[in-house]
């Protein structure tokens, strides 16, 4: 396993992890991965290695912060998608504004469904949402995927772009979701009182 120190100029999450380059990654391997490394750089096992627990500390936090950002970027896919980009020097433009006219009045249509399902507290609603959501993350994923293999970088950008704006809306839905069952079933507690 790669050795953390705090001067190491670590730049390379894939590493870090022990995965290949590549958009697809296997979330089971990163989260064993994920354990192995909080293990090793647990402030009990650091100070084992250094004499100085001031340093020892300082280590084991610096060592924490990278693993859990490394973890986070490559577990989501847009975020994995953009460290990709910024690794093939490929990034500057994720900023700007989505151009698809086609895809914006789809992903608004999708938030108002979204909020409406919400407010009125449509479970139904938002799990027939969910997939819908998960096959454009999916569709766009697959796009990235071919895109950045092939060095095109203008659609692994777009691709890109669009999957920071579902990821965020998935996210929502899942938050949507999980407030709405609980709403539910906090009234089907309150018939038994």
């Amino acid at each position: 396993m790669t050795d953390i120190t705090p001067e190491a100029q670590f730049d390379n999450f894939f590493a870090l992890f022990e995965q290949p380059v590549q958009f697809e990654v296997h979330q089971d391997s990163l989260d064993q991965h994920l354990r192995l490394l909080q293990k090793r750089y647990h402030p009990d096992n650091v100070a084992k290695n250094l004499t100085d627990t001031a340093q020892a500390k300082q280590h084991s936090e610096q060592a924490s912060a990278l693993i859990n950002q490394a973890y986070q970027t490559l577990s989501a896919p847009d975020s994995r998608a953009s460290y990709l980009l910024e690794m093939a020097g490929q990034a500057q433009n994720l900023e700007h504004s989505i151009a698809d006219l086609d895809f914006l009045e789809d992903a608004m249509q999708m938030r108002m469904d979204l909020d409406d399902a919400i407010d009125d507290k449509d479970l139904p609603a938002l799990q027939q949402l969910h997939p819908q959501i998960i096959e454009r993350l999916a569709k766009q994923s697959e796009r990235f995927d071919d895109a950045y293999q092939n060095k095109d970088w203008q659609t692994a950008i777009d691709a890109t772009q669009k999957l920071k704006f579902l990821v965020k809306l998935n996210a929502d839905v899942t938050t949507g979701l999980d407030e709405v069952a609980t709403a539910e079933q906090s009234d089907d507690d309150d018939l038994y009182v």
